[in-house]
């Protein structure tokens, strides 16, 4: 049977899931932590650069600070963007204020930004607010 891997964005602990299991709410080896669920997840840049290069299903990162407006005002159409997707991607973010070696690190230059990751490689990235309806037709286009 197939399978991928997911980091859990609580412990870091990298699983192996059956792929007909990843909507089935795996729970993490180590930590029993849900591994794979529709909502979004806060994240510090070690566990970004883990999951980014070792997760096999699409991992969307909202790059954001608390001080921008924008990205406040993006954050509830993000959550139901995740929502609305369900468990064919994952969702996360990313306080670049308190993490400013991943805002170097990827190259950030403006925010809110959405990098999609996948197979170890940014496969696509977006600047700007976005409405959910939106931000899942760029998730969907980006996985076409």
């Amino acid at each position: 049977m197939p399978s991928i891997n997911l980091t859990c964005l609580t412990c870091g602990t990298v699983n192996r899931l059956p792929t007909d299991r990843t909507g089935q709410k795996p729970k993490c080896g180590t930590c029993g932590k849900p591994v794979n669920t529709p909502k979004v997840t806060e994240i510090d840049f070690k566990m970004l650069t883990k999951a980014s290069k070792r997760d096999q299903l699409p991992l969307i990162v909202d790059f954001w600070a608390p001080w921008c407006g924008p990205c406040r005002m993006m954050a509830p159409e993000f959550a139901k963007a995740a929502t609305d997707l369900g468990t064919a991607v994952r969702f996360a973010k990313i306080n670049t204020e308190d993490e400013p070696a991943a805002s170097q690190r990827h190259n950030i230059r403006g925010i809110p930004s959405m990098i999609m990751f996948k197979n170890g490689k940014e496969i696509a990235r977006q600047s700007g607010a976005m409405r959910s309806d939106q931000i899942k037709a760029w998730v969907n286009s980006n996985l076409a």
